[in-house]
């Protein structure tokens, strides 16, 4: 039997199968050797100068003795260099390409596995995401910081097994999160309450598909899930910008995120996967611009791992199969925690 379950926060469809049990598992790709790692504490001088870094007193940049060190990309998809100009080309339309494009190195070691960092180190890396979106968002040329980290080669990791992960800031805010913004907004003109916290509250009380619950964080497979173990981390306080974080709070996410990615490592056997920030747009000083947005937006963290491809159908059609249905996905990764 299957379901097909709406997305409450997105309006997509996802057709879930939910008595299947059965894990796919042909993920695995072979290891690359790294002869020379650029992003090992003493080889500071094979990246870009550093941006930004956490660091032991008495230590400069580009040397060793930092704890978590940002990097422009090497080969940037957007440079902070220019103007934004928007163009119509006929019936198209066109943006430069203003932005940033940086590597945030999460720990001096060479560790393959993010799950493998202590909490405080993942809590450094988390407190690195929000300096930079803040740095970033004063920059009024800037719309949107997408944070977001690929492992593994099926989910477009770089060929450094070093763990990291990526920024991008860019002139316009995606599709996606101002579907997700519009849909936070629609909900609470209607019932005056943010989505997400109704969200979490029903979730509590379900508990079918809560896989966490900590102080200040609970981490869900959704309802909806698009991806067999597709999970979404939300904060318990209201708060619709990342930058607000308390660090009492980043310092609980760091044990999360620890906890989550070592169960999905157990449980799917060191599988790809990707993981996204979704935090509130730069809020310019424009009339009206996402006006309620600090009322209706919860920013959250969306995990997905790599081990189903997308089919003909799925891209066709718009609707997503999820072999696995969330509360099977849930069951299984709280034998982990």
């Amino acid at each position: 039997m299957s379901e097909v379950r709406r997305d409450i926060l997105t309006d997509t469809w996802v057709i879930v199968r939910t008595e299947n049990t059965e894990i796919p598992l042909n993920h695995r790709q072979p290891a690359k050797p790294c002869p020379v790692c650029p992003f090992c504490a003493g080889n500071e001088s094979n990246t870009p100068p550093e941006i930004f870094s956490i660091r032991r007193e008495a230590t400069g940049p580009n040397q060793p003795g930092w704890q978590v060190r940002v990097v422009p990309d090497k080969n940037p998809v957007l440079r902070v260099e220019g103007d934004v100009v928007r163009v119509g080309i006929g019936i198209h339309d066109k943006v430069s390409g203003i932005g940033a494009n940086e590597v945030i190195i999460e720990t001096p070691e060479h560790i393959k596995n993010f799950h493998l960092l202590d909490a405080n180190q993942i809590a450094l890396v988390f407190k690195t995401y929000q300096a930079r979106i803040i740095d970033l968002y004063r920059d009024k040329r800037l719309r949107y910081v997408m944070i977001f980290k690929d492992y593994g080669a099926l989910a477009g990791a770089s060929g450094i097994e070093h763990t990291h992960s990526q920024l991008i800031a860019l002139p316009a805010t995606p599709q996606k999160i101002k579907n997700e913004l519009a849909r936070a907004k629609g909900y609470f003109e209607y019932k005056e309450r943010c989505l997400a916290c109704d969200l979490i509250n029903f979730e509590l009380t379900d508990q079918k598909r809560v896989v966490l619950e900590t102080s200040h964080f609970v981490v869900i497979t959704p309802y909806a899930s698009r991806f067999p173990f597709e999970i979404a981390i939300y904060p318990k306080r209201h708060s619709y910008t990342f930058e607000n974080t308390t660090w009492e709070e980043i310092a609980n996410l760091g044990e999360v995120m620890k906890r989550i990615g070592q169960a999905l490592y157990e449980v799917l056997l060191d599988p790809p996967y990707n993981y996204v920030l979704h935090t509130a747009p730069n809020l310019l000083p424009i009339p009206g611009y996402w006006a309620t947005i600090r009322d209706d937006f919860h920013w959250h963290i969306e995990i997905i791992p790599r081990i189903k491809r997308m089919d003909g159908f799925e891209w066709g059609s718009g609707f997503y199969i999820n072999s696995i249905a969330p509360e099977i996905a849930t069951a299984k990764l709280k034998e982990r925690l």
